[in-house]
């Protein structure tokens, strides 16, 4: 363990204390995954566990709040989603691999969860549903819903997939329509041992579980219709809430300010509401417009709201408790010039883990000390991108043409003054999503070589409130589109950009704006990337009724997007079907292992393309899944889209070659 503390201690000071390079770094030091991430803190403010790049290697590290290692694994190419402590000696791990299961599960290639706990005193761990002797359950992970001490010992809940027999044989338990639906098992932490806390239905969609292991509540939703019912344990009256939500806009989210009551988020007249409702008689204790009260926030241990923020992932605008507050508001004080959120926090906020970024500052993960009245680094998630090659990030508040107020943020290459600049616009993947001022390994890739970039967030996006978010419905190719090139428009006639000088670049839904503004659109931009982007807006749809069924919330909502449930032309606004009017060079860059967008969107936009003489490239990436988890592949990704944009884009020499 020395020898680990050794190394380690060398990683952390060569991460916060990097000499400053005498030229910017290179493409591939914006691609590498963060050095550090997942950082969070146990409930008693005494350990905290991350992943981190040590020694070129991505591993799992559990070290004291005194910066001493008690756990260091290595994780090779397994993909960590997220880590939840189970008090102080248990680390839940949840990851995901793409596996191959064969046409028989809808599909080939599907992305599976999986966990594994480890106990971090006695070093060991346990995969859960791994034991070869228990073959009731699938080898994945279908949920994760939190821990709980009961008589001594600990247990996490997790959805499973369970087998039957019949007289067909073993197979995993099904609806009548075919699909597959999960139970609730309680595993035990130290064993890997499991038995059903609760068995699922065929409408089975959500379960609460409190800390004391109790199955508080369920939510059943019906994907034919969109009827769904919430269903407590503890009132003999037992439905807490019905309705209907025909695309799935409604949901459990999680405890009340008290153990005895539950939040429910459902869309009542285009609002975005959260319902507090008493587990013991079914009473509405209150009623929260999230435009106006924000989000709810739950503590970590207790599963209880703790507090609001006004947007899903910005920092705590709100903690009910007086105490906390105050110890909230001076911890991130200290960070003034910066976005300081916090992203964990001990059970008694005597202890903050704080992340630092914008400005100057690539950034920064902070052990934040309340009692002690201090802040220590713990490490820095891109340690080689120094201050001098940061570019500063603003928003930018313009109008859609029909009025729109819109907001986006604008990164300027570093050291620029801002005027007749290149432009790279940037729109998110979603396209239910949405830019902040954060540090964006993309933008700031392309913002080190000269060019500002634009992320709008266009009418469909979150974190601007739920009318906002609904103008997108129908809007897919449309004014979801236009948002984009308005904001374009709004740069040039500030003098920022040079109009004659754009390409769109973007992933998933940002890779269909990419594609659909140079076909859809046309006269706009030089070049267009597309990273796991939609090409065809029908197969696509069709892609997704074989994943998850024809009648489904999932394809209700798609389809709502797309305006096709109200009999308009998704051909309108397919740039597979409108390549022959393709005025820019494109360049497609596709995962072999994407299960959210097929890799035939991208084949089949260059087949479109090169049929209809139109210059285009194709880059495929073995093994790349869509959210690029694989160093590797996000390295490559990078590398492509810069060099393409260089190419066909490129900025003045002198920046150019700094």
């Amino acid at each position: 363990m020395r020898r680990i503390a050794l190394a380690i201690t060398f990683a952390w000071f060569a991460i916060l204390h990097a000499a400053v390079a005498a030229e910017r770094p290179p493409i591939e030091d914006y691609g590498k995954l963060p050095g550090l991430q997942l950082v969070k803190l146990s409930p008693s403010g005494e350990r905290y566990a991350m992943v981190a790049t040590i020694d070129g290697k991505r591993q799992l590290l559990v070290a004291s709040a005194g910066n001493v290692p008690i756990y260091l694994q290595e994780l090779g190419s397994t993909k960590v989603r997220n880590l939840e402590w189970a008090g102080d000696g248990y680390l839940m791990v949840l990851a995901s691999q793409t596996v191959n299961l064969g046409v028989d599960f809808r599909g080939d290639k599907h992305e599976l969860a999986g966990g594994f706990v480890i106990n971090v005193q006695e070093r060991k761990h346990v995969v859960v549903f791994g034991d070869p002797h228990q073959e009731r359950v699938a080898h994945t992970v279908a949920g994760a819903y939190g821990a709980a001490q009961v008589d001594g010992r600990w247990y996490g809940y997790y959805g499973g997939y369970s087998y039957v027999v019949d007289k067909t044989g073993g197979r995993l338990k099904h609806s009548n329509s075919g699909f597959l639906y999960p139970d609730l098992y309680r595993v035990d932490l130290d064993t890997g041992a499991f038995q059903i806390a609760a068995e699922g239905q065929s409408s089975t969609k959500d379960w609460l579980v409190s800390p004391a292991g109790d199955v508080a509540a369920r939510l059943i939703y019906n994907q034919a219709n969109g009827d769904w019912r919430i269903m407590s344990s503890k009132w003999s009256g037992s439905v807490l809430g019905s309705g209907r939500a025909p695309i799935g806009d409604v949901g459990i989210r999680g405890f009340g300010r008290t153990p005895d009551t539950v939040l429910i988020r459902l869309d009542q007249e285009g609002r975005d509401i959260i319902r507090e409702v008493s587990l013991i008689n079914g009473d509405t204790v209150a009623t929260y417009d999230t435009d106006v009260a924000g989000f709810p926030v739950a503590d970590d241990a207790t599963r209880l709201w703790i507090g609001s923020s006004l947007a899903e992932d910005a920092q705590i605008d709100t903690l009910f408790s007086p105490v906390h507050q105050a110890r909230l508001t001076a911890a991130l004080k200290a960070f003034p010039g910066y976005v300081a959120r916090m992203t964990s926090h001990s059970a008694d906020f005597n202890r903050l883990i704080v992340r630092t970024e914008g400005g100057d500052d690539s950034g920064t993960y902070w052990l934040v000390d309340i009692a002690k009245r201090s802040a220590e680094p713990i490490g820095a998630p891109y340690p080689s991108v120094r201050r001098t090659f940061v570019g500063p990030v603003r928003w930018l508040d313009y109008k859609a043409a029909d009025g729109l107020a819109m907001r986006g943020i604008l990164t300027l290459p570093p050291g620029s003054i801002g005027k007749n600049l290149p432009l790279v616009v940037m729109p998110h993947g979603g396209p239910e999503a949405h830019d902040g001022l954060r540090f964006d390994y993309w933008a700031q890739a392309f913002a080190s070589r000269g060019y500002a970039v634009f992320q709008p967030n266009f009418r469909g996006s979150t974190g601007a409130g739920k009318a906002f978010h609904d103008a997108g419905f129908g809007q897919w190719g449309r004014k979801m589109q236009t948002d984009v090139s308005d904001g374009v428009a709004e740069l040039a006639r500030q003098g920022v950009i040079n109009p004659q000088r754009v390409c769109i670049v973007g992933g998933s839904y940002g890779g269909y704006a990419a594609l659909a503004g140079v076909t859809v659109q046309q006269g706009l931009y030089r070049c267009a990337v597309s990273y796991g982007g939609v090409s065809d807006p029908e197969t696509m749809l069709t892609y997704v009724r074989d994943r998850v069924g024809a009648v489904s919330a999932a394809v209700r909502r798609w389809k709502h997007f797309m305006a096709a449930d109200s009999g308009a032309d998704v051909d309108d606004v397919s740039p597979a079907r409108l390549a022959g009017r393709a005025d820019a060079p494109v360049l497609l860059i596709h995962g072999k292992d994407d299960t959210v967008v097929p890799i035939t969107q991208s084949t089949k936009m260059e087949r479109a393309l090169r049929a209809a003489g139109k210059p285009v490239e194709l880059v495929t990436l073995p093994g790349a899944d869509h959210w690029l988890l694989q160093e590797d592949s996000r390295i490559a990704m990078l590398k492509a889209s810069v060099a393409f944009v260089l190419k066909h884009n490129p900025p003045d020499t002198a920046v150019a070659g700094r």
